[in-house]
């Protein structure tokens, strides 16, 4: 198990250190003969939910093109990265000069990761080709995730895209695409990856140590995870079937009852060092609501179904907003579950 990185689950490794991925052969196979075809795209955009691997394989195959920079003679597959080799160390301690990884920095006052992509942060990329442009090498932008970018910052991003330099590759992560600016969209080869199998799952979460301790467990997980590392880890390591449960006490209630298991919820979700619990709820909430949505429409209630996908986007907005001008957690959750419960 590695170290604990700023925005890194407890249990997981960061993508950057991680040498095993699971799951995405194909996507791996894809990306391999593209680049030894010589006609590789000059931006990827690597799609699929979140904590499926996405970054993993962002640095897994920045690692075969710098360890290979003649395409020619790279080879057909993508293997898994030497720790040792003097590439593979260089990217792991982030002092590759032809490797920037843009994603949410963390704030030097309160310790914690901020809740978007600046364009004080992308303006390194400018940064970063003026200083490499002389050198020949590959210079590789992973960006992670470009959900995260403000407008300014897709904006600022959306420049570069639009006259790339030389030998450069930018590898796009997106856990919902159709949010991206569509001139971003337009400008980068669309990779989709599937959630994990539970074959795969599995095979993740024992390579992260993890054993499930019994059959009805690693259902239960397998099922809530939905084919996502991550949220299998928010689930054993974080509470995630407590918070369903409390969250269904709290919906499924009446009158003081459903008050009292609104604010035992809020109250669980605002302490401190609750950030990967809490956006494991949000998570939860967007589900909920969309299979509330989806079944709506199935037995065909359209104006309930509308109203259940009007709710999603205007929940979501709630989050974000309350995330970028850190207001009171526990009362966005009371806020939201009141909506809901409505």
């Amino acid at each position: 198990m590695s170290e604990l990185r700023p925005g890194v689950l407890e249990g997981a490794i960061a993508p950057v250190l991680n040498t095993v991925l699971h799951g995405h052969q194909q996507a791996e196979q894809f990306l391999a003969e593209a680049y030894r075809s010589g006609k590789s795209h000059h931006a990827i955009l690597l799609e699929g939910p979140e904590g499926i691997g996405k970054a993993t394989l962002a640095f897994r195959f920045a690692n075969h093109v710098l360890s290979h920079p003649d395409p020619e003679q790279a080879p057909d597959r993508l293997a898994d990265p030497d720790p040792a080799s003097p590439v593979s160390r260089q990217i792991a301690s982030g002092a590759s000069h032809n490797l920037l990884h843009l994603t949410r920095p963390v704030d030097e006052k309160t310790g914690k990761v901020k809740s978007t992509i600046t364009v004080d942060e992308v303006r390194k990329a400018g940064h970063f080709f003026s200083q490499t442009s002389g050198s020949g090498n590959w210079r590789i932008v992973i960006i992670d995730p470009a959900d995260d970018l403000n407008r300014n910052g897709a904006n600022a991003i959306l420049k570069i895209l639009e006259e790339p330099p030389r030998r450069a590759l930018f590898l796009v992560l997106s856990h919902a695409p159709g949010r991206l600016l569509p001139t971003i969209r337009s400008r980068c080869l669309p990779l989709r990856l599937k959630p994990l199998s539970d074959e795969a799952m599995r095979a993740a979460l024992d390579h992260l140590g993890f054993a499930l301790r019994s059959d009805e467990e690693a259902r239960a997980v397998l099922k809530i995870a939905d084919g996502s590392v991550a949220r299998a880890l928010k689930i054993i390591n974080y509470g995630g079937l407590d918070i369903i449960a409390a969250f269904d006490k709290a919906i499924d209630g009446e009158g003081p009852a459903r008050r009292k298991a609104m604010h035992q919820l809020a109250d669980a979700l605002s302490g401190r060092d609750s950030d990967a619990a809490f956006n494991f709820f949000t998570e939860h909430v967007g589900d909920f609501l969309r299979q509330q949505a989806r079944a709506a429409a199935l037995d065909g209630r359209l104006d309930l179904a509308n109203r259940f996908a009007g709710l999603v986007s205007a929940i979501d907005e709630r989050f974000t907003v309350a995330g970028a001008y850190n207001l009171d957690r526990k009362q966005t959750i009371l806020d939201v579950m009141s909506e809901i419960a409505a």
